[in-house]
């Protein structure tokens, strides 16, 4: 009996997406299918291309073919993506860009510049078109951890104005305050001054399309917070804290700044940075050097993803001080964990876009 299209439509029905929990065929993630003879090939297109579940959706497919259609077929399926977005279109330079994801923390010395960098590279990495902007205005430093310190942003033109074009460093398109101020020069500027310049680093770069424009925020929950939020269709932000008391504290304070009502800005997850240290000699000990699990116990008690649990690691200080940052290094422990982080960032952006999770 000849396969039919529609066979193979029907059998795919019974594939669901495992984060949006309807199936393939209703989210209309399915095309191009073609039936010859026994040769059957469709296009599966997800959510974002950095997707954990890749692989079990293809197999998800590849079986259902074969119980429901016929056991003899060969089946060809190619895996793509169209990142979904809930952004309003404008017509600013932010225009063509699909999700802003802030990454905050309530204060400094967690590493949330790392944290941000390898995130927007691993993104890079799975295929994501990516930028990056190093609103940590008093103290940039993306321009270091890039490798780009002595480039400069370029002349572009936006609808009939001069604006910038972002610096691009391994895929990334980047803007920071650091191009602008020199090594030695302090970045003193008041207030509104400050504001002002963040304003400039979205509005007046051209960023073209983008899946994700991840934003490095200073520590706090001072003027740049509250005028990006204020200012910046935000997608969702990703808070970065340490297991110690401390830490979870002020961390606490920057979660309540994004919950606020004249904000109300989703929090994606928390990342528990600094999680533990591993020696090299003794690779199967863990010493709690900030304390044990905080990050993951406030996870479960505000009932938001708890990200990642990274741990201390001096590559990943080495790896950004030459402008090289830790996932660069392929097939590594550190690699791959911050390419874990980006899925699951990805992860909750496309739950969150799909209207499954109350901001």
């Amino acid at each position: 009996m000849e396969i039919t299209v529609q066979q193979v439509i029907d059998a795919l029905k019974y594939v669901d997406d495992p984060d949006l929990k309807k199936d393939l065929v209703t989210l209309n993630m399915i095309k191009d299918v073609v039936v010859n003879g026994k040769n059957i090939s469709f296009t599966v297109v997800l959510t974002t291309p950095a997707c954990p579940m890749k692989d079990m959706i293809h197999n998800a497919c590849m079986n259902a073919i074969l119980h429901y259609v016929d056991k003899e077929a060969a089946v060809k399926i190619n895996m793509t993506a169209t990142v979904t977005s809930k952004k309003e279109k404008d017509e600013t330079t932010l225009r063509d860009v699909k999700n802003i994801i802030a990454i905050a923390s309530g204060k400094g010395g967690v590493g949330k510049s790392t944290i941000a960098a390898n995130l927007a590279l691993g993104l890079a990495k799975q295929g994501a078109k990516v930028g990056l902007v190093d609103a940590d205005i008093y103290g940039p430093s993306q321009h270091i951890m890039f490798g780009v310190e002595r480039d400069m942003p370029g002349p572009a033109e936006f609808n009939g104005q001069k604006k910038m074009s972002p610096v691009i460093s391994y895929g990334v398109k980047i803007n920071s305050i650091g191009f602008l101020a020199g090594p030695n020069q302090a970045i003193a500027l008041r207030g509104p001054m400050a504001t002002k310049a963040l304003s400039q680093l979205f509005y007046d770069t051209v960023w073209g399309e983008l899946d994700y424009l991840i934003v490095d925020l200073p520590p706090g929950t001072g003027d740049i917070q509250i005028s990006l939020c204020s200012q910046v269709p935000l997608t969702g932000a990703v808070i970065v804290c340490t297991p110690q008391a401390v830490a979870l504290s002020d961390a606490r304070k920057g979660i309540a700044l994004f919950q606020l009502p004249q904000t109300n800005i989703p929090i994606l997850g928390l990342v528990e940075n600094m999680a533990w240290f591993t020696p090299e000699e003794l690779p199967n000990s863990k010493y709690y050097i900030f304390g044990k699990e905080g990050v993951k116990e406030l996870a479960e008690e505000l009932q938001v993803p708890l990200l990642a649990q990274i741990p201390l690691v001096q590559s990943v200080r080495e790896a950004s001080d030459i402008g090289r940052p830790a996932v660069m290094q392929d097939n590594t422990a550190q690699a791959l964990i911050f390419m874990e982080l980006a899925q699951n960032v990805a992860q909750q952006v496309a739950i969150r876009n799909a209207g499954l999770v109350e901001a």
